[in-house]
């Protein structure tokens, strides 16, 4: 009877038994609870992350048809907190592509770029864009893959998502074994990719990592033992909604950035593909105290300039996860699914981040560093085998 706006702030131990312990009329308490809020705050505070908005499990046997009512009366005031938010966020333009001052380098650029071509000059560039990522918290580069190899990828990710729907539903493997949980996931969805079992992915990692300047930004601020923490691809459907603004991990005091995730557009993202929106220079401790105070937060929304990943096909935008942001609603007037290829790597002085990691269990348990991985896709690259990766894909399920 005295629920309250905090109740459903939970920590990963205690979500999965939250509905355990919620009354039977817990639906219609947070339908009270929404009204009663002022229409400018949000129930959850501080929000739910995407991979804490879970449906509950159907284990809870008797109290799984309350569970299911539960968790759509939550999508329900997310997706209505969504939109709110959109008419909050007015200040906002495309995420440009950063340009830094190198001898041979202008504009950026990966794939097939000649001042890219070698270990060395992706590290500098990575040294001078890592400036830029760590003082914005995102940033865009381009010609990451190059567009066949996006193509290619593309194809093989539909018909690997057409493959596991088909496992899901025959039983033969669990939800978990192939997708990750996402916030609002109707007509989303965020499927983990096997490595070592698919050539084309070990090219799209090469041409990210080795080619492009990716591995060089990322390693120049965890260094190259940062750990492979993350490894899928997000699709959004004609349909999905826009979710609310959000970090992927909480800001801690006296520490530095968890993670860096890298987003790589599979084909063109237009405005009406609902493209990502980030809020620059949010990383901060400053930025997550308005957050969290449930009236500062809309003001701090309504005041921060974003920008939108309107991304060209194969480029991407590595942001920081404690940057907020959000998946903006697919209105595809062709009808077209917009597909993000993403892999993350972990400070390696962070142990559990705050999240599930999106990423196949079998290879998420091997820590992969991004030294060891990047060394394996230059022997990729030379014809001379990769055998980190293959004894990798002998384990995938």
């Amino acid at each position: 009877n005295n629920l309250n706006p905090h109740l459903l702030t939970v920590n990963a131990k205690t979500r999965s038994t939250m509905t355990a312990i919620m009354p039977t009329r817990a639906a219609s308490c947070l339908l009270l609870l929404w009204s009663s809020v002022p229409t400018t705050s949000f129930l959850i505070n501080p929000p739910l992350s995407p991979q804490q908005i879970i449906k509950p499990s159907s284990a809870l046997n008797a109290g799984t048809d309350v569970s299911d009512l539960l968790y759509q009366e939550q999508e329900k005031i997310i997706v209505q907190r969504g939109e709110l938010e959109e008419t909050f966020v007015t200040k906002t333009k495309p995420l440009e592509a950063s340009k830094i001052k190198i001898r041979g380098a202008g504009k950026a650029g990966g794939f097939g770029k000649a001042s890219s071509s070698t270990k060395a000059s992706t590290k500098v560039e990575g040294k001078a864009y890592a400036k830029i990522l760590k003082k914005e918290g995102v940033l865009r580069l381009d010609n990451v893959l190059s567009p066949s190899t996006a193509d290619a990828l593309r194809t093989y990710l539909y018909n690997l998502r057409a493959q596991s729907e088909q496992e899901v539903a025959d039983g033969t493997v669990q939800p978990i074994e192939r997708y990750a949980n996402v916030l609002l996931r109707h007509n989303r969805c965020d499927l983990t990719i096997p490595l070592g079992t698919e050539e084309i992915v070990t090219k799209a990692l090469n041409e990210a990592l080795r080619k492009s300047p990716v591995g060089g930004t990322i390693e120049s601020i965890f260094g190259d033992g940062a750990i492979l923490h993350e490894f899928s691809c997000l699709m959004s459907d004609v349909g999905s909604q826009r979710q609310v603004i959000h970090p992927d991990t909480p800001f801690v005091d006296g520490k530095g950035p968890v993670l860096y995730t890298c987003f790589i557009a599979l084909q063109d993202v237009t405005m009406d593909m609902g493209p990502t929106t980030w809020l620059p220079r949010t990383h901060t401790k400053e930025a997550h105290v308005a957050f969290k105070d449930i009236y500062d937060k809309d003001e701090l929304i309504k005041n921060q300039p974003a920008v939108l990943g309107l991304l060209p096909k194969g480029s991407c935008g590595i942001f920081d996860s404690r940057l907020l942001h959000c998946g903006t609603a697919n209105r595809s007037n062709e009808g077209l699914s917009r597909a993000l290829f993403y892999f993350s790597f972990k400070n390696p002085e962070v142990g559990y981040t705050g999240n599930p990691a999106s990423i196949r269990l079998e290879l998420g348990k091997e820590n992969v560093p991004l030294g060891k991985l990047v060394s394996d896709l230059e022997s990729f690259e030379k014809g001379e085998g990769s055998p980190l990766i293959d004894e990798l894909g002998r384990k995938m399920r």
